[in-house]
């Protein structure tokens, strides 16, 4: 079991998710002042009030601790703990009325995460990581699917609409590739949820091609305790700054990686 510090902070960090998550519910039928931020992505004034949530509640709970959020970037210390924080990912989707979007939260130590949070309220997921024994998904320990075949994998993948060119070139490539190997390629475009659909099973694969560290960094370590893998396209484990994430059950890990490398 983890440590009694970092399991009264994941309790409390999970309950500052959980009325995050609400307060998007509350809104999402809102008028929502829907801002351009970079190219065709936007911001809502949900994004910026879960934001403000959740930075209020991390500093209460540490107020050592600096903070790299979203749209607030980073704030305190290089040399302190820290919390990564997306108050909304999945903007787009929410903004439309779907039901894919999450709040994400990690705290690390000394570049380790210690604790990861996920909590998708419409998707009626809540993925919970602490070092030392917690890693589950609804309250049921998280576990990878045993598909073993690339042919029988349902596999999601990041397209997003401020990509460049190059990189929505390169994914585009990707996606025609896998369509014709698995059973399903999905574009849902929400990171932090789809890492943690992975954990529980029920996606095999998840690719981030251009991952930013906000929306992963919190599921990161989930799926490598449900004896999930994530790497890079070379077959090096992804670190959080690194741009790609290529997140499977394992048993189709080199199977994905040599049809995205042929793509």
């Amino acid at each position: 079991m983890p440590e009694p510090r970092l399991r009264s902070l994941l309790e409390q960090a999970a309950a500052l998710a959980r009325q995050a998550a609400e307060l998007l519910v509350r809104m999402q039928d809102d008028d929502l002042s829907v801002t351009r931020k970079d190219l065709l992505d936007v911001v809502t004034a949900a994004d910026l009030a879960s934001e403000r949530l959740v930075i209020d509640g991390l500093r209460r709970l540490t107020p050592q601790a600096a903070i790299l959020s979203e749209e607030a970037g980073f704030s305190g210390s290089s040399q302190a703990p820290r919390w990564i924080v997306d108050p909304l990912d999945g903007t787009v989707n929410y903004a439309g009325g779907l039901p894919w979007f999450s709040v994400t939260m990690a705290y690390q130590e000394n570049g380790r995460t210690l604790l990861g949070l996920t909590h998708a309220p419409l998707a009626g997921v809540v993925a919970l990581y602490a070092e030392g024994g917690v890693a589950t998904v609804n309250d049921r320990p998280a576990a990878v699917s045993a598909t073993s075949r690339l042919a029988d994998a349902v596999v999601s993948i990041c397209l997003t609409s401020h990509y460049a060119p190059e990189d929505m070139e390169r994914t585009n490539d990707v996606i025609r590739r896998l369509s014709a190997l698995c059973r399903g390629v999905r574009v849902l475009v929400s990171g932090g949820l789809e890492m943690s659909l992975v954990a529980a099973g029920r996606l095999d694969a998840f690719i981030g091609l251009k991952a930013d560290i906000v929306s992963h960094a919190a599921a990161m370590p989930l799926v490598r305790a449900a004896r999930g893998r994530v790497t890079t396209v070379a077959g090096t484990d992804s670190r959080d700054e690194d741009p790609e994430k290529i997140v499977s059950n394992g048993l189709i890990h080199e199977e994905l990686l040599a049809a995205i490398r042929s793509a």
